[in-house]
């Protein structure tokens, strides 16, 4: 069975907006819910960045349901290891157990901003992988003293733990980071719907299975709107640069970059990779690529911080519907 989750997206929506989000997308029907950790939108048109641990934390306590997730945290730079392991145990207490820690290796536009540079990807990568080793080491709630190569932890220990373990699920997008993390994680998350990720994933040597005890979870813009025209030019205004890829979109600092990346991306263009507009069927063509990939859960981003009400009210339950019974 495909679980579907809501996109709590920072970007675009301030912090007490979100949680309302949060509430009708459960009472919508949504199995869980993602939520994005940045400092900064993508671009300035999306208009907003608030810190999403309170929001998550807002959140926890305003729905009863749903699953939760980040999509996620970069455990390196901007936040110490430290830190995110108490965050994450103290919002599962929160959450009564329905919390999910999603990790990655970060963006610069998110990470650059403490002033410590932006390191390549391989040195990311394994940050993140003793960034894992410390947040196991600290959710044991053993005392931990670390000395590694890129982290110091000096007799810290974590005071409130929930009795479920926080589960970890880590974002990867190739052989090098699947061979380094997928051990070290319960669950997978990746950023485009390949079948050869989820077969890498399964092949890699102490890494849960996916379709087994491991989720590999996956998310997909959309622009719902009764007008099509309208969707299309939204999603052109706050999502183009979703089209510039993933190496492309780590790596650019500001939003000024990103207008400056896409200044050239028209509205057809846009169109042709997010689906826009009230054609739910259509919606259900382009998340269908995920679950036929193998992914057990997708988590959509409906576009536009002013589109939130009417989607959830409106489109969110027939979506839904269409979904399951088409994913079988």
């Amino acid at each position: 069975m495909t679980n579907f989750g809501y996109t709590l997206m920072t970007e675009q929506s301030g912090p007490k907006d979100l949680v309302r989000w949060a509430v009708g997308a459960e009472q919508a029907g949504f199995d869980f819910e993602v939520s994005s950790d940045h400092f900064s939108p993508w671009l300035t048109e999306q208009g907003h960045a608030p810190y999403a641990w309170a929001v998550l934390g807002a959140v926890a306590q305003a729905t009863e349901r749903v699953e939760l997730m980040t999509y996620v945290t970069c455990p390196t730079m901007r936040y110490h290891p430290a830190v995110v392991a108490q965050k994450a145990a103290t919002l599962q207490l929160l959450a009564d157990g329905r919390f999910t820690l999603g990790l990655g290796s970060g963006e610069s536009l998110n990470e650059h901003v403490v002033g410590d540079g932006w390191p390549g990807v391989d040195t990311r990568q394994e940050m993140l992988r003793e960034a894992i080793e410390v947040i196991r080491r600290l959710h044991s709630g053993d005392l931990v003293t670390h000395h590694g190569e890129y982290f110091d932890v000096d007799s810290a220990r974590i005071w409130d733990l929930p009795d479920l373990t926080v589960p970890i699920a880590v974002a990867v997008s190739g052989d090098a980071s699947i061979e380094r993390l997928a051990p070290l994680a319960d669950h997978m998350i990746a950023v485009e719907p390949s079948a050869d990720l989820v077969s890498e994933w399964n092949r890699t040597d102490g890494a849960p299975q996916v379709g087994g005890e491991a989720r590999a979870v996956g998310q997909i813009p959309i622009c719902w709107d009764p007008d099509e025209s309208a969707a299309v030019q939204r999603a052109h205004e706050q999502f183009r640069w979703f089209g510039g890829g993933w190496s492309v979109n780590s790596d650019l600092p500001t939003p000024k970059g990103f207008a400056g990346a896409t200044q050239f991306v028209r509205p057809e263009d846009v169109a042709s990779s997010i689906p826009c507009g009230p054609d739910l069927d259509k919606i259900v063509d382009a998340v269908r690529v995920w679950w036929e990939a193998g992914f057990t859960d997708v988590a959509l981003v409906q576009v536009g911080g002013d589109a939130q009400e009417r989607f959830l009210d409106e489109a969110a339950g027939p979506l839904l519907e269409k979904l399951r019974a088409a994913a079988g």
